[in-house]
């Protein structure tokens, strides 16, 4: 019997970096009031519409949360080394994309977890309204109607963020790239205030 036990070492990017415990401290603060204020105004927006208003406004919820969700695998999956040189390039967004990627932790949690997990709780929410408003219109059994459209709200988002992420791997680069110009339009404006 051989005794040689291989080693294996793996190399890191992020542990030499000191964990930003002030980002988290911010992006939690953050959270809170965003998802209190999009809650709020989701639910009296929700009481307002009509059942299909309802229907549309829980449908777009989900799919800004499946979008932003994209947006989030795309960052961290992008590589940087193509940018450096359209930077030399002078191309618009180039450097941009570069602090985008290097911030991936930061912008991924942004994207995928404030507004993505934020998403996924108003929809629940706004599903809940939903099913108060058939169960008052055809009188039918809440339980049945709420298990249903939990399963369906579900089923769109898991099979949209599906989706989204094979379009974030496949195109990674060219949608930090889109952000990257989209960022340099905001600093630019910022620049001229």
């Amino acid at each position: 019997m051989s005794k040689n036990k291989t080693k294996v070492k793996f190399r890191s990017l992020y542990t030499h970096k000191k964990i930003n415990t002030f980002w988290i401290g911010i992006i939690t603060i953050i959270t809170l009031i965003t998802a209190i204020l999009l809650g709020y105004i989701a639910l009296v927006l929700m009481d307002n519409v009509s059942l299909y208003g309802a229907i549309f406004i829980v449908l777009i919820i989900v799919l800004l949360g499946i979008f932003f969700d994209l947006l989030g695998i795309a960052v961290t999956a992008a590589e940087e080394t193509p940018f450096h040189s359209m930077a030399a390039s002078k191309v618009r967004g180039s450097k941009e994309s570069i602090t985008i990627i290097r911030n991936a932790g930061a912008v991924a949690n942004f994207f995928n977890d404030v507004i993505g997990d934020i998403s996924g709780i108003i929809s629940g929410l706004a599903t809940g309204v939903i099913v108060l408003k058939l169960v008052a219109k055809f009188s039918i059994q809440d339980t049945i109607i709420n298990v249903l459209l939990t399963g369906v709200i579900a089923a769109i988002t898991v099979g949209g963020k599906a989706i989204g992420k094979e379009i974030a791997l496949r195109h990674s680069n060219l949608i930090v790239y889109k952000l990257g110009v989209i960022y340099s339009l905001f600093r630019k404006q910022n620049k001229n205030k």
